[in-house]
């Protein structure tokens, strides 16, 4: 199982290993870059836009979106040294584009007696730096015929790597909902809490008892889901730029309710470093209906104050009452093209 997941937390392997079970995949390159001249070699086969991607990569880090020869040259050893320098890994990869996505991800649970089931999908599409900002389960944007095909295609990827824990398998979505398969994360996920809440099952307690070699106590029929659950992740950071904000919280109030779940470790007082990832806190909002948990959400939101430093709560606001957001619309390029708009 170790070995498992560590071909799987390498991209370029988990594509090989996908393709061959007979997983759509982005179109790409499944193998290492040597140089950008061979990058650019490839991507001019591919067609503009691609995506440089590290293999060991994570959190948006060693990743970036490429138009033309000319970008890809400039991006390509950058972008290697970041990979070596946080993974120890300079590898680099490339996907073709697949514009006006959707990320799509499906939670897997697999024990040691290749029993294994799938918790549904989560939406993952607003992001920055392509890093995840707002997530929510069930996502409102698929066919109920392509959601079930994705959670038996995600037990089928996780089965044919024997796989042995909790996993996330990533997708990319296009406007024709076909699907793709991204990447898996062979881990627990900062999204996770709205799955717990959709299904009522508790993932570390089922991580651990997996790891106990205990079989699942349960099959894929008495999995349901039940209502509507948005996560949103509080970061220490400009709303604007997305440049980070260290210094210390002078106030903090966050809001209180039987729908509301908090996962947060600061509190009045703490001084957040420049030093890790920006985010502070994540706050998870439950409703019988996806309306209802946006209003809570909304509601939620605007209680929630944090002062001494600044944080993505205006955005987080804003996005709330997006209309891209309330109809179920956004892709992951929203954020981005709403900046470009801004600037011109």
């Amino acid at each position: 199982s170790a070995q498992v997941i560590q071909r799987m937390g390498n991209k370029i392997e988990a594509r090989k290993t996908m393709d061959h079970a007979g997983i759509p995949i982005v179109p790409g390159v499944s193998a290492p870059l040597h140089d950008a001249e061979e990058g650019v070699s490839k991507a001019q086969s591919l067609g503009y836009p691609i995506m440089l991607k590290a293999s060991s990569g994570g959190g948006g880090i060693g990743m970036q979106l490429v138009r033309n020869d000319e970008e890809l040259r400039k991006a390509f050893e950058g972008n290697q040294k970041r990979a070596q320098s946080f993974f120890n890994d300079g590898t680099l990869y490339m996907e073709k584009v697949i514009e006006d996505a959707r990320h799509i991800e499906i939670q897997v649970l697999f024990d040691s007696f290749g029993h294994g089931v799938h918790l549904f999908e989560r939406d993952c599409s607003l992001q920055r730096r392509h890093q995840k900002i707002i997530e929510e389960a069930p996502a409102a944007c698929l066919d109920e015929s392509v959601r079930q095909v994705m959670g038996w295609v995600a037990v089928k990827a996780a089965k044919a790597i024997g796989y042995e824990n909790a996993g996330t398998i990533e997708c990319l979505v296009d406007q024709n909902q076909q699907f793709y398969f991204l990447e898996m994360n062979t881990r627990l996920q900062v999204e996770h809490p709205v799955t717990e809440e959709i299904t009522g099952i508790d993932l570390v307690e089922e991580q651990l008892k997996i790891a106990a070699s205990e079989p699942l106590s349960f099959n894929q029929g008495d999995i349901h889901q039940i209502g509507h659950a948005i996560e949103v992740r509080i970061y220490a950071e400009d709303p604007v730029t997305f440049y980070p904000s260290p210094g210390t919280i002078t106030r903090l109030s966050i809001p209180e309710a039987p729908y509301i779940r908090h996962e947060s470790s600061v509190t009045s007082g703490s001084v957040i470093t420049p030093y890790y990832d920006p985010m502070i806190a994540k706050m998870v909002v439950y409703g019988d209906t996806r309306k209802l948990a946006i209003e809570r959400l909304k509601q939620a939101l605007q209680a929630y104050e944090i002062e001494g430093i600044k944080t993505n709560l205006p955005l987080l606001r804003e996005m709330a009452e997006s209309s891209a957001f309330l109809h179920g619309s956004i892709t992951t390029d929203f954020l981005m093209k709403k900046r470009e708009g801004n600037r011109s």
